[in-house]
């Protein structure tokens, strides 16, 4: 131990043993950091509980299994690839206390933009070629929804509430004039299918593009000086401008990753139809916003993590997948998911409230 480390160690030592409340504090700190480990693994725990009682149901209702079955694991993993990557970017908004809710017709753009581009591009590009071309431009619309809702948010001071519900009317509009009222399809190009139907040892594109693409943002959100300053905004914007953090630039940014990620959404879910639709994503928006609480972000700010985003996004699709695996009747998926959101914010609230933190009242 160096010489430094043993007079930090004295110092602590003789202040606590001179100042009676130091014993209670350090216990509080102790109980408030395990109610923080329990927080960050719900998700997780309630996950693998999820599963365990739709395996039981099976077992005992038809003598069957849920999830050793290598389809059932693959159609989860399918139904989870469009919410997680909708709730990757959702997770970034949120952590920084705002919200994105123009992601689901962002992603009908993107999907059917991409299809557009794909047909128009594959007899002069070959195969290949025109599909990358597609998926890129998918992408890249995308982002200028996304540009909007930055300036919007960051420039014009536009609540993110107002100013993305108001864009998720812009881009319907501009998806089905895009997409002519009617579903683009994607015709000659089997390379496109195969990106979205194919699959490597079992595992479909898709789900395998869904994973290294979540990797990328949990780095970005985990190790770089943009998630670090997201962080730092969402838990107080005003200190986190003392701090000399260019507030309007990095909500800029912020929004304009959302978009991506929803455009990136967009082209897969294309592949996976072999067909662009203005309405792709609708029903997805609350899922978005669902998968982040349930992973343990709070919409206060400040909190969240992309690892627990992917666990809500498998809460949410075991729920889904669970329910029409058990013959129940679809609409008990909004109810399910609804539930488990109000759950998650109580959750998160009762666990402010015991560490000190903002609720409001």
């Amino acid at each position: 131990m160096s010489s430094t480390q043993e007079l930090q160690k004295t110092g602590h030592e003789a202040a606590a043993s001179h100042d009676p409340v130091a014993p209670q504090a350090d216990h509080a700190e102790r109980a408030t950091s395990v109610v923080q480990r329990i927080a960050d693994l719900r998700a997780w725990l309630f996950l693998a509980a999820l599963i365990l009682a739709f395996e039981a149901w099976a077992r005992y209702d038809f003598d069957g299994t849920f999830i050793l079955n290598p389809y059932n694991l693959q159609s989860i993993a399918i139904f989870a690839v469009a919410p997680l990557l909708l709730a990757s970017g959702q997770t970034f908004v949120i952590i920084s206390g705002g919200i994105d809710l123009s992601l689901g017709f962002i992603m009908g753009l993107a999907a059917v933009v991409t299809a557009h581009v794909v047909n128009w591009a594959t007899p002069s590009l070959g195969m290949p070629f025109a599909v990358l071309t597609g998926v890129l431009a998918g992408v890249a619309i995308a982002g200028v929804p996304g540009l909007i809702n930055g300036l919007l948010v960051a420039r014009l001071r536009v609540p993110p509430f107002i100013g993305t519900l108001g864009m998720f009317g812009v881009a319907r509009g501009v998806a089905f004039l895009f997409a002519g009222g009617t579903v683009v399809p994607v015709q000659g190009n089997s390379f496109f299918s195969m990106l979205g139907n194919g699959r490597f040892h079992g595992i479909p594109y898709i789900v395998i593009v869904t994973a290294v693409f979540v990797l990328v943002m949990h780095y970005l959100l985990s190790q770089t000086r943009f998630g670090q300053h997201n962080y730092a905004i969402g838990a107080n914007v005003q200190a986190a401008r003392r701090a000399g953090i260019n507030i309007k630039s990095h909500l800029t940014r912020l929004y304009v990753l959302s978009g991506l990620c929803a455009g990136l959404a967009g082209a897969l879910y294309a592949a996976r139809f072999n067909a662009g639709a203005a309405q792709a994503g609708e029903p997805l928006l609350l899922d978005s916003v669902a998968a982040v609480v349930i992973g343990g972000a709070s919409l206060f700010g400040g909190s969240g993590t992309i690892f627990g985003t992917v666990a809500g996004a498998l809460v949410i699709a075991v729920i889904q997948y669970g329910l029409v695996f058990i013959n129940v009747e679809p609409f008990w998926q909004f109810i399910s998911v609804g539930v488990v959101i109000i759950i998650s914010v109580l959750i998160d609230q009762a666990q402010r409230r015991f560490s000190g933190g903002r609720v409001d009242e």
